[in-house]
């Protein structure tokens, strides 16, 4: 055991939070919660996941480990999670997922929590919630209809916040469980929630549409994006501004959320010995690269990722070297002064947020699996779905790496932000350099990740977690 720096830590992670979708990142976003946790915290510039959807970036958050390097599985059933070393320290232990079907015990996340509930069920077991889940332009219809007589009521009964009628991303179920195991929980304690909402599809509440927008009506953007997406017809100009609106407006929705449970810290006087992790488990994509959502790709729309790390007493500071999300487990276990798996493959950033030590400055390392089509279903979920991609980064440049057929993508990310110049296609001797430096890096963790995953074949889901991935779109 080391000596530990705060009492208790929240993990919060937001499933398709791009960077610049957090107003610490970009200065024309809106989200004052997150924001003021940056403000007082730390703000790392450069933050990657290992992967662009959940499956693929979820076994680095909470076991520090490469997706498929343990078992060549997606989940974290072989791993040694951060719940289970927590708990083995004597932290008590919780977790609460949006109902993500790939965050569930099926995949080996509930190991180690003391309490766990991903209310996967609770989305299954309703035809009615499992249509609505999977028909956002319904729901836009019965909030839009809804919406009056909704603020009436809050007005009579002097409320303020405009909730959704319907919670088909689970959001005050996580919050409400949140908030009662912070109630009850003895210290030391870990608490992961983990949010929904800014994932595909955005249905958020019509008080945060207007809030983030200058168009007072709101709700009839919700409507046109989704009539038109649901239809299938062409991404023009106007639908994709009110997609964007929709992703910022529920992106909002959560920032919000996360301010009721940091009150709930306040108010159960445990603020001060408590940490408060902030992070996207990936981005999402608004045709940066031509298309929406985030099919298997591995630009920074949708690798660069939000992560902030607030520790009371700790002065504020921004950190521009690159990390991976694999250090989320080692900071945290620092935090608490508990020793870290030899296995776990991240480095604490305890140093990094309580002095201002540097982070050693590796190269952060993603994959994805590409079937024939990049929007192909079902979600590959072994190497033997597609072909491999790996990506390289660093704080400057971009390397990617199709392993199977030996392509590759090289940008300079200082000159060219949104990755749209492919410098290997005609390198100059420093982008060689580049890539002289980057590709042994590509082959090692490959090399790695093989050893089991060409052979792994995932296990069946139940009709529950079935209906639940159909209802995110992952068939």
């Amino acid at each position: 055991m080391g000596e530990a720096t705060v009492s208790n830590a929240v993990l919060v992670t937001v499933d398709s939070l791009r960077a610049d979708a957090v107003g610490a990142y970009a200065d024309d976003r809106h989200t004052p919660v997150i924001d003021s946790l940056a403000a007082r915290g730390t703000v790392f510039e450069h933050a990657f996941a290992t992967g662009n959807w959940t499956p693929f970036s979820f076994p680095s958050i909470l076991a520090s480990s490469s997706v498929f390097a343990e078992s060549g599985a997606i989940g974290v059933e072989e791993a040694t999670t951060l719940a289970e070393t927590l708990s083995a320290a004597g932290v008590e232990t919780a977790g609460f997922n949006a109902a993500n079907g790939f965050l569930t015990s099926h995949w080996g996340y509930d190991e180690g929590f003391d309490a766990f509930e991903p209310f996967v069920a609770s989305v299954g077991a309703s035809i009615y919630s499992k249509y609505l889940a999977t028909h956002p332009t319904v729901e836009a219809w019965i909030q839009l209809l809804g919406s009056p007589l909704r603020r009436i009521e809050s007005r009579i009964r002097g409320e303020t916040d405009d909730r959704p009628f319907l919670d088909t991303s689970r959001m005050f179920d996580v919050e409400h469980a949140a908030t009662s195991f912070l109630e009850t929980a003895d210290e030391p304690f870990f608490l992961w929630v983990h949010y929904m909402d800014a994932h595909t599809p955005y249905v958020p509440a019509p008080r945060y549409i207007r809030e983030v927008s200058s168009n007072l009506l709101g709700t009839h953007q919700l409507l046109h994006a989704h009539t038109r997406t649901g239809l299938g017809l062409d991404v023009d100009d106007r639908t994709l501004e009110e997609l964007e609106t929709l992703y910022r407006a529920a992106v909002r929705q959560v920032d919000a959320s996360i301010g009721r449970l940091l009150d709930t810290l306040e108010a159960e006087e445990v603020a001060d010995d408590t940490a408060v992790v902030v992070a996207g488990d990936h981005g999402e994509e608004f045709q940066e690269h031509g298309h929406l959502a985030h099919y298997p790709k591995l630009y920074d729309e949708l690798i660069r990722v939000p992560l902030v790390v607030d520790v009371p007493g700790a002065p504020g500071r921004r950190v521009d070297h690159g990390v991976g999300l694999d250090a989320i487990p080692p900071t945290v276990a620092a935090l608490l002064g508990v020793d870290p798996p030899d296995e776990w493959e991240g480095e604490s950033l305890r140093s990094t947020v309580t002095d201002g030590t540097s982070p050693t400055a590796e190269p952060v390392v993603s994959v994805t699996v590409r079937g024939d089509e990049v929007t192909a279903q079902p979600i590959p979920r072994s190497l033997a779905d597609g072909d491999l991609y790996v990506s390289v980064r660093d704080a400057e440049w971009t390397y990617i790496e199709n392993v199977d057929d030996g392509s590759a993508e090289l940008y300079h990310r200082p000159s060219d932000p949104t990755q749209q110049v492919d410098r290997a296609v005609d390198p100059t001797d420093d982008d060689e350099a580049v890539i002289d430096r980057f590709a042994p890096l590509v082959d090692a963790h490959a090399a790695t990740i093989r050893t089991d995953g060409e052979t792994a074949t995932p296990a069946a889901v139940d009709e529950d977690l079935g209906a639940r991935l159909e209802a995110l779109g992952y068939k």
